[in-house]
């Protein structure tokens, strides 16, 4: 493998982790949601300001409250598992070929 490969093989798995962290602050703003912190706490503003305007965008794009249940977030981890999954395997899959 050159060094253009370990290049990619390195981005692949920088992409996976920012991928990973970035799933589990939507899972965070998610349990927010039924806890109700601080919001004036920076942590707390970082993690809304991160999720909230992609589910928002999820949420004029479709349907996703049922009752007072909202689907946004759940469908936001489906499509970050998905790309993830997706971008991950490309970046591996060409850093062979090179």
């Amino acid at each position: 493998m050159s060094g253009m490969g370990t290049s990619l093989v390195y981005l692949a798995k920088i992409l996976n982790l920012v991928l990973t962290i970035y799933f589990w602050v939507i899972f965070a703003r998610a349990l927010f949601s039924w806890i109700r912190p601080n919001p004036y706490n920076p942590l707390i503003r970082l993690v809304y300001r991160l999720v909230d305007p992609v589910t928002d965008r999820i949420r004029r794009m479709l349907p996703t409250r049922v009752g007072m249940v909202d689907f946004a977030p759940f469908v936001l981890m489906i499509a970050v598992i998905f790309l993830q999954e997706l971008l991950t395997r490309l970046l591996l899959q060409l850093a062979m070929r090179v």
